[in-house]
């Protein structure tokens, strides 16, 4: 099974990102995390992109605040799926990460959940390297229905 890249620009990204971790450490996924900055550390940004397909990745998650350039810096060094994750901060609540990633040039695609969206972002990797891969398919149907099922079960026990 290929593997998922994630990326964080910060350490102190690490509270939204390990949602994302652990969505796929339940979906059975195998992964790397790595801090890579697209400013203070854009070689290593560069190298990782451009060697993913070769490392046997599959997607990469780029997780980013403020500016958010990480998911374009290396969507800009690969033809991999690149699904980026904007990040709230003091600033502008996430929306300047948000328009920063979502607001890709033509020919440059970086998919973009929500803010703070790390579960969304995995099940987007999880369901790209699904394509090809019938039994993690079976896993995420199984996860849906798991998830339907538990709103039934709300609406049950519901008195009002």
């Amino acid at each position: 099974m290929k593997k998922i890249g994630i990326i964080m620009g910060s350490d102190s990204d690490l509270s939204v990102v390990r949602k994302a971790v652990d969505t796929l450490i339940a979906l059975e996924i195998p992964y790397e995390v790595h801090i890579y900055s697209a400013h203070r550390t854009p070689a290593e940004a560069r190298d990782f992109a451009v060697n993913a397909r070769a490392d046997g990745f599959g997607a990469i998650i780029a997780a980013a605040g403020m500016a958010a350039h990480l998911a374009g810096a290396l969507a800009a060094n690969t033809t991999l799926p690149v699904i980026g994750i904007p990040l709230k901060s003091s600033v502008l609540d996430g929306m300047d990460a948000l328009l920063s990633t979502v607001q890709m040039p033509r020919g440059i695609p970086v998919a973009t959940v929500a803010i703070d969206g790390a579960v969304n972002a995995a099940l987007l990797a999880a369901q790209i390297l699904a394509v090809s891969d019938e039994a993690l398919a079976a896993k995420l149907d199984a996860r849906r229905a798991a998830e339907a099922e538990a709103v039934r079960e709300k609406d049950r026990q519901l008195s009002l």
